[in-house]
């Protein structure tokens, strides 16, 4: 019989040394089959992958809406770039629909104007000069016969330029491309058209675009998008207003070098290289300099050499003196920091980032700006830069303040004006 205790139960066994005794299982721990599986597990499961498939979805939809993405942000700076026009026709009881139409109406009319004048100019030249060929090919054969001391005929090099194999395959990749580039002018086409529909609206609605947006945002929210969007409209125009400063300074660089050559049509040679090199990023400036190269040779090849010199040499003060000196005074960022939006734009979005860097990181400096809490520097000779007593400025830096000076004269009326 098992031994009891006072109470009348079980006494338990005692346990040996170097024994456990057994365990039973726990109240309750029996469960149905499965029960080893979480509750939370299957709809975590379906979560994640719920979540994972919403990503690639919207990475699908975002790489096929980058273009219209694009589209929509030029044609949103296009339209801050022309409000101030819009706003001040529409504050003089015009219609703002209205007045938005006479400004795109006249960016059109100027735009065909310009396309219209250097179309026939190049149409022109480019038969003037299919015509006077071999006239030019004889010229330049005489010149690199007496150069360089060579022996060269017209005939040898027809002869192997209609043989070559290099000319076979232009050719062929020529009319192979013909249907690539009839799509591609299609495709520029709508895409023109879509950016204008889009800056038209935008321009058009803009008090109403405000109010939808405001609507949704407390009021001290509301303030900072109304001061944003009044400051992307300030320095998109200060943007608009250093190309086209450093546009008339190129134009004017290169139509006394044109003058100065003798090369026909040198006002609107010297007027296509200011506005291509400095409103279309990038591919502006081999375009801009590829067709007053291409008049010079008609006149002479040397002279062609002479304006591609000076268009290289140009490029590099415009970049590296000229454009960071102008966009630090009418757009007020720093010029390393405007050379760095603009690579980085290029990186991001190509000629699209490369034109729009600029005013957007402007825009966003001025608006940080005032959050951030500025101190008073404390007067140490490091701060200014130590300089011993009794000496003067030396010349470069009398010539860099002349400079100076002189790019905030140009720069002064525009700023005042706005």
């Amino acid at each position: 019989m098992a031994p009891t205790d006072e109470s009348g139960q079980l006494a338990p066994h005692p346990s040996f040394p170097g024994t456990t005794p057994p365990t039973g299982p726990p109240a309750g721990a029996e469960a149905a089959p499965g029960a080893g599986m979480p509750r939370w597990l299957p709809r975590a499961l379906v979560l994640a992958l719920a979540l994972v498939g919403a990503f690639q979805l919207g990475t699908w939809a975002f790489h096929q809406l980058i273009g219209l993405l694009t589209n929509i942000l030029i044609a949103f700076f296009l339209a801050l770039a022309i409000e101030p026009a819009v706003s001040r026709m529409a504050g003089r009881g015009m219609r703002r629909g209205l007045a938005t139409f006479l400004v795109f109406f006249g960016l059109l009319v100027v735009v065909a104007g310009f396309v219209t004048l250097l179309g026939s100019l190049l149409a022109g030249q480019i038969i003037k000069m299919i015509d006077g060929f071999p006239d030019y090919l004889d010229s330049l054969i005489n010149w690199t016969n007496t150069t360089f001391h060579t022996d060269l005929r017209r005939v040898d090099i027809q002869e192997g330029l209609l043989h070559s194999d290099w000319l076979k395959k232009y050719a062929q990749n020529s009319a192979a491309g013909v249907l690539d580039v009839s799509t591609q002018v299609l495709g520029g086409l709508f895409q023109l058209l879509t950016i204008a529909l889009f800056s038209f609206y935008f321009a058009a609605d803009g008090p109403r675009l405000r109010r939808g947006l405001c609507s949704v945002l407390p009021p001290a929210r509301q303030t900072e998008v109304l001061r944003a969007w009044e400051i992307a409209v300030d320095k998109t125009g200060g943007y608009l207003y250093s190309r086209g400063l450093m546009a008339l300074i190129s134009g004017v660089a290169h139509y006394v070098l044109l003058q100065a050559l003798g090369i026909p049509y040198a006002p609107a040679l010297a007027m296509w290289v200011g506005v291509v090199s400095q409103f279309i990023p990038t591919i502006g400036t081999y375009l801009a300099g590829a067709l007053p190269m291409l008049i010079a040779f008609t006149v002479s090849p040397l002279y062609a050499l002479w304006v591609l010199i000076f268009v290289v040499v140009y490029q590099q003060f415009e970049n590296y003196m000229l454009q960071p000196k102008l966009t630090s005074k009418t757009v007020d960022i720093h010029p390393a920091v405007a050379f760095g939006s603009v690579v980085a734009g290029t990186a991001l979005l190509g000629a699209v980032g490369a034109l729009i860097a600029i005013p957007a990181v402007a825009t966003l400096q001025a608006f940080l700006g005032a959050y951030v809490k500025r101190y008073d520097v404390t007067d140490d000779p490091r701060v200014h830069g130590h300089r011993g007593r009794g000496e003067g400025p030396g010349p470069f830096t009398r010539a860099r303040r002349l400079w100076n000076s002189a790019l905030e004269r140009l720069a002064g009326p525009g700023k005042r004006s706005r």
